[in-house]
């Protein structure tokens, strides 16, 4: 990736969500420190060496006022509210969801920036249709329609990736029907809100962060749409219980489906990237043992650091 093709000052906003902790540390190392603003409702001291600012995004006037007057030409939008949590509160969920990628495109539109939005698998329902069973899937797919409106009347360079489940060490999970995949590594005996044949699209985070970088460095010529359905592998809780028995000899693992079990019914199984891989040369790099051997690898490392 070439650093001459934006000169950038992002913002990231959800920085200390699951994916904006990992995405603004990739970003302060490609950029540099100086030219990456973390912003979240509260901004977690880890996320350091650089400057890290509290904001709301459904608060526009000061989003207005941080883009304007740091000068920001690149925003990522990744605060929202997840599928199992939105079920709780679904009016909360789209007002919080909605208005602040409202916000963010309409900031967007006024200073020129570029924008990264994640959408997500939850658009889908389990035969691969665009018709979402949750109210965080209806906020996602509305919200592709708003991301192409305000490309197509604005010339927003507004770019996006449908999400699979997503794995990672570095921040928990944030309420997600594929929490399951995070929370399972850091027990001895598990006890899945899935049934054991549950089959999901999922990716480890180093991949996500390297598609994000990778799709918004893409020259825009490049690319045939704006949205990209993004994949890694397809795995069930009972084959990953399996696979993280190999490198954890003792592990054990029951079932006990609860409501988050409906969502995961209603979303596909697989996923074709195949369009990613075709105009900005996707592919993901870990298969299921090394997702469970680094998982595992980077959970030992904290848990004997925080012994000391």
């Amino acid at each position: 990736m070439s650093r001459d093709i934006y000169k950038d000052r992002v913002l990231v906003i959800g920085a200390s969500g699951q994916i904006g902790t990992e995405l603004t540390v990739a970003l302060r190392h490609f950029y540099g420190a100086a030219n990456v603003i973390a912003a979240d409702l509260r901004v977690p001291p880890e996320i350091a060496d650089g400057l890290n600012v509290p904001l709301d995004v459904t608060d526009l006037r000061a989003l207005r006022t941080l883009v304007r007057d740091r000068r920001v030409t690149g925003i990522y939008h990744l605060a929202a509210v997840l599928s199992a949590k939105g079920e709780e509160r679904p009016l909360e969920t789209w007002g919080r969801n909605m208005t602040g990628l409202l916000h963010v495109l309409e900031v967007a539109r006024e200073q020129k920036c570029r924008v990264f939005w994640p959408s997500s698998i939850a658009v889908f329902d389990r035969q691969g249709q665009l018709m979402p069973s949750t109210v965080y899937g209806m906020s996602k797919l509305a919200g592709e329609h708003w991301c192409s409106y305000y490309h197509q009347r604005y010339g927003v360079d507004v770019r996006s990736l449908r999400f699979p489940g997503l794995i990672s060490y570095s921040a928990p999970a944030g309420g997600g029907t594929t929490d399951y995949a995070v929370d399972i590594f850091y027990h001895q005996h598990y006890t899945c809100f899935l049934k054991e044949d549950t089959a999901l699209p999922m990716l480890y985070m180093p991949d996500a962060i390297r598609a994000v970088m990778t799709l918004m460095q893409a020259p825009a010529k490049n690319l045939t749409q704006r949205v990209y359905d993004l994949a890694g592998l397809s795995f069930t809780p009972a084959e990953l219980a399996a696979a993280i028995r190999k490198f954890k000899p003792g592990f054990t693992i029951s079932y006990a489906p609860d409501d988050r079990q409906a969502i995961a019914d209603n979303w596909p199984s697989v996923v074709d990237d195949g369009q990613a891989r075709r105009d900005w040369q996707w592919g993901h790099r870990y298969n299921l043992d090394a997702i469970v051997q680094d998982m595992l690898k980077h959970i030992h490392q904290e848990s004997y650091a925080g012994n000391v």
